[in-house]
C-alpha cells in the first residue's frame, strides 16, 4: 500500500501550494482524447485573453496541470508528453489558456445571462419610442415583449447590438421604432443644399438653420441608421458633425392623458 500512484496521492494530499481553491476559474482543454485543466483567477483570465495581463503568475492560482481541478487530481508526466509533447508546466498552461474553454458555473451563467437581458431591455427603453407618441415604453412592457419573441442574448456579442437587431421582430407585435438622433452640422455655405437634400431624403426634421456668408449651421433630427452616411457627407463637405441627443423623445405629453386632442397634436408634429 506504500506505492500509491501519483493520482491517488494528488487526491489524498493536496499538492503543495494548493489550498482548496476558492474563486477558482477552471480553463479546460480537450486534446488527444484527454482532458486537462488549469486553475486560474477569473478576472485575470479574461484580462489575459484580451491581451491586458501579461504575467502568468497573476493568472494561474497554481502552476500544476490537472486532470480534474475540483478533485485535486494532477496530470501525470506521460499524459502531458502524449498530449503536448513536453512536461514543461509553464508552456502547457499557456497552451491551455490560449486554446481551452473557461468553465462557467450554472449559477454564474444564469447571472450573466440575466444581466445581459437587463442591458437589452435598458437599451430599448433608452433608444426606442412608441411612434404614435414619440415616448419611450416602460421597462416592464419591453421585457414582456422580448420574452414574447423568445429573445435570448448570445453572451459572446454585445447585448445592446442584439437588442436593436430584435427590433423587426418586436415591430411585428407592437409599434416601436428607434428614437431619432438630434444632429448639429456645420458645413460651408456652398454645401448647405447638399446637406439639406440629404436630410429631406432621409425624412429628417430641421429644427434650426443659420446661414451666414461663410457657413451653414443646421440642427435636425433623423433616424440613427443614417449616421454613417451623414458623417461621410459632412466630412466630404469639409464640415463638422456633432450628435447632440442620442435619443430624441417627447417628454411633454404624459402617458395618462392620451386622448383625441393629444393624438391630433402628435400627428400634426
Amino acid at each position: 500500500g506504500e506505492f500509491l500512484d501519483s493520482r491517488a496521492r494528488g487526491a489524498m494530499f493536496q499538492p503543495v501550494g494548493i489550498k482548496k481553491l476558492t474563486n477558482v476559474a477552471v480553463v479546460r482543454h480537450k486534446t488527444h482524447g484527454s482532458r486537462f485543466e488549469i486553475a486560474c483567477y477569473k478576472n485575470t483570465v479574461l484580462s489575459y485573453r484580451r491581451g491586458h495581463e501579461k504575467d502568468l503568475d497573476n493568472v494561474l492560482q497554481s502552476s500544476e496541470v490537472y486532470v480534474n481541478v475540483s478533485k485535486g487530481v494532477v496530470a501525470r508526466d506521460e499524459e502531458l508528453v502524449r498530449a503536448y509533447g513536453t512536461t514543461d508546466r509553464g508552456k502547457i498552461c499557456e497552451i491551455i489558456l490560449a486554446k481551452g474553454e473557461l468553465q462557467v458555473s450554472e449559477r454564474e451563467r444564469k447571472a450573466e445571462s440575466e444581466s445581459a437581458f437587463r442591458d437589452a431591455v435598458t437599451t430599448l427603453v433608452e433608444k426606442c419610442v412608441n411612434p404614435g407618441t414619440n415616448r419611450p415604453y416602460p421597462p416592464g412592457m419591453i421585457e414582456s415583449a422580448l420574452r414574447d419573441i423568445h429573445f435570448s442574448v448570445d453572451p459572446k456579442r454585445s447585448a445592446k447590438q442584439q437588442a436593436l437587431e430584435a427590433l423587426p421582430k418586436l415591430q411585428e407585435i407592437f409599434p416601436i421604432k428607434r428614437a431619432e438622433m438630434r444632429f448639429a452640422a456645420v458645413v460651408p455655405s456652398a454645401k448647405e443644399e447638399s446637406l439639406m437634400a440629404f436630410v429631406r431624403e432621409n425624412s429628417g426634421k430641421v429644427e434650426t438653420n443659420d446661414l451666414s456668408a461663410s457657413e451653414a449651421s443646421v440642427t435636425f433630427t433623423m433616424d440613427p441608421s443614417t449616421y454613417r452616411a451623414l458623417d461621410k457627407l459632412v466630412k466630404e463637405c469639409k464640415g463638422r458633425l456633432e450628435v447632440v441627443t442620442l435619443a430624441v423623445t417627447d417628454e411633454t405629453t404624459t402617458a395618462g392623458t392620451f386622448d383625441q386632442d393629444t393624438m391630433k397634436a402628435t400627428a400634426a408634429k
